[in-house]
């Protein structure tokens, strides 16, 4: 199991204490995955200042191939951060530094590169929009966060390139809500899985037709930052690699146990769901998306 995070990394620069964390929904999943023990690479553009060598230091040491990344001259992506009652609420950003700036633009050898890996996840923050055509063609299965701001003209245009798209509701959302919005995303093309979390009030998740819903494993959160990000990451490397084995056996006498594609299929989501809320959870008591936090001057 090879996995990408494609797209964006930041710091989150928590002002009420001055310290930067490593971040980005793109970096977020490639360094989750790494925690999970699979083979895990990121691929995006760093700026020149202070916040990048810290977020390339930072997953240099954690072991991420990040060998397809790219340096610019400029400000790296950076967002502004503050706590309230353990929720992270954000203050702003300046729109992804160079990544904004400079839009990737993914050569032959980038592409046959992804076509290596067997999950490559990406987000609307990554200013991929131009490059979803070739994406689309290069990647094996491919994931999308539409975070919780995207237009519904966005989601229109783009939920077609993608095997899973993944989108926040709020937990204020109502239950019809949820799936009314997950019901949009599939008629605009969205070709086999949507994920919609909703806080500390759990998730749902359709999966070819069928929708299966989450409890979430409540914790007492020392910072949500990463919430989300880790709950998708371990559901797909999860499922993606659990899929690799699905198959309908031979119809024989007196046959018990799970022996349909389909069946195994329902397995594999309820159990990648719940796998999925324990590694978010225990991803709430880390400071900052993952941790590696470093003070900073405004």
């Amino acid at each position: 199991m090879k996995v990408l995070g494609l797209g964006d990394n930041v710091v989150d620069k928590y002002m009420h204490i001055m310290v930067m964390y490593p971040g980005g929904n793109a970096l977020n999943f490639a360094v989750y995955a790494k925690f999970m023990g699979v083979e895990s690479a990121y691929m995006g553009n760093f700026g020149d200042d202070e916040a990048a060598r810290h977020v390339h230091e930072t997953i240099e040491k954690l072991g991420l191939d990040i060998s397809h990344c790219r340096f610019l001259s400029g400000p790296n992506g950076a967002a502004k951060v503050t706590l309230k009652d353990g929720d992270r609420v954000f203050l702003g950003s300046n729109k992804g530094g160079v990544s904004g700036q400079y839009p990737p633009v993914l050569s032959r050898l980038d592409l046959e590169y992804i076509h290596s890996f067997d999950l490559v996840h990406t987000s609307m923050f990554s200013h991929l929009e131009d490059q979803m055509g070739k994406l689309r063609e290069a990647a094996r299965f491919l994931s999308m966060d539409f975070s919780n701001s995207c237009t519904e003209e966005y989601l229109k245009e783009y939920s077609a390139y993608v095997d899973c798209a993944c989108v926040s509701c709020g937990e204020e959302a109502a239950e019809e809500d949820v799936v009314r919005r997950i019901e949009s995303i599939v008629s605009y093309g969205c070709r086999h899985v949507v994920i919609a979390t909703r806080g500390s009030k759990g998730s749902y998740v359709w999966v070819d037709g069928k929708i299966f819903r989450q409890s979430p494993c409540l914790v007492k959160a020392s910072d949500t930052m990463g919430a989300g990000d880790s709950f998708i990451t371990c559901f797909l490397v999860n499922y993606v690699e659990g899929m690799k084995y699905a198959t309908d056996f031979p119809v024989l006498p007196d046959m018990a146990g799970v022996t349909t594609a389909k069946d195994y299929r329902d397995v594999l989501v309820s159990s990648s769901l719940y796998k999925a809320a324990v590694f978010s959870s225990r991803n709430c008591m880390r400071e900052g998306s993952f941790g590696f936090g470093k003070k900073f001057e405004e």
